[in-house]
C-alpha cells in the first residue's frame, strides 16, 4: 500500500520533487519537496487508492473509532469520504474559533467521550495536526490517534507527536516516496541521498550541493 500511495501521490502531481531547484517554505527554508495532496480529490484512480486506503487505517488501527474529524482545510474532504465509505460521523476542526455566529472550532457534532480519528493530508513538524487533536480533547472527545496520507518522518514532528501521546498512522512517508521517485525515473538514485539528508536536518542546505565538498 505504502509504495502503490506513493506513486499515485507522485503520479498526479500531488507531490512533486525538485532537488535541484528547490521549494522554499514560508520559514524560508529550502526543500525539494512540494506537497498538495488536494490534488488527488480531481484524480478519481488516486482518490480511489487514498480513500480505501485511510477507511483500511482507521478500521484495522483504530477499530473503536465513532467518528472521524478532518483537519482544515486539506483533511476535510478525505475525512468526508471516508465516513461515508464507513457511515461514520463525520466532522471538522477550524485553524481558529469563528469571529461570528456561534464562534465554533469544531464544526459537526462530537458527544463527551465519543471515541474520534483525526484524518490529516499531510504532516511535516506536527503542530497544526496537535492543535486540532488538542481542540478535540479539550471539547471532551477521545482522540484515538491520526490516519494521513503522507508524513515527512522529520525528527521534529515525531517527538511533537511523542510528546502530545498521539499516535500517527500515515498511508505512505518521505523514504517509501524517495525510493518510488527513483526507481520510477522522477529523480536520479543520487538524489535519494540528499533528499535523506533534507529529511533529517531540513535546516541543513549541504543537500543542495549534490555531496560536493561534503
Amino acid at each position: 500500500m505504502s509504495k502503490i500511495v506513493a506513486k499515485a501521490l507522485l503520479d498526479t502531481g500531488a507531490v512533486f520533487l525538485r532537488p535541484d531547484e528547490p521549494f522554499i517554505w514560508a520559514s524560508g527554508i529550502k526543500s525539494p519537496i512540494y506537497c498538495d495532496n488536494r490534488l488527488t480529490l480531481s484524480c478519481p484512480d488516486a482518490r480511489h487508492t487514498i480513500e480505501n486506503g485511510l477507511v483500511e487505517t482507521v478500521r484495522s488501527r483504530y477499530p473503536e473509532c465513532e467518528v472521524l474529524m478532518g483537519t482544515s482545510t486539506a483533511g476535510i474532504a478525505h475525512a468526508a469520504i471516508a465516513a461515508w465509505i464507513m457511515n461514520l460521523p463525520m466532522g471538522y476542526v477550524r485553524g481558529g474559533a469563528k469571529d461570528h455566529g456561534r464562534g465554533n472550532r469544531i464544526e459537526g457534532k462530537l458527544e463527551p467521550g465519543q471515541k474520534v480519528v483525526v484524518v490529516e493530508d499531510l504532516i511535516s513538524t506536527g503542530g497544526s495536526v496537535i492543535e486540532v487533536v488538542e481542540a478535540l480533547r479539550e471539547a471532551g472527545g477521545v482522540v484515538l490517534g491520526i490516519a494521513s496520507i503522507f508524513t515527512y518522518g522529520m525528527k521534529k514532528g515525531l517527538d511533537r507527536l511523542k510528546d502530545a501521546e498521539v499516535i500517527n498512522h500515515s498511508l505512505t512517508d518521505f523514504d517509501e516516496l524517495a525510493l518510488v521517485a527513483s526507481a520510477e525515473g522522477y529523480i536520479s538514485p543520487a538524489d535519494v541521498e540528499r533528499l535523506m539528508r533534507f529529511r533529517d536536518n531540513p535546516s541543513d542546505e549541504s543537500w543542495i550541493t549534490k555531496g560536493e565538498g561534503v
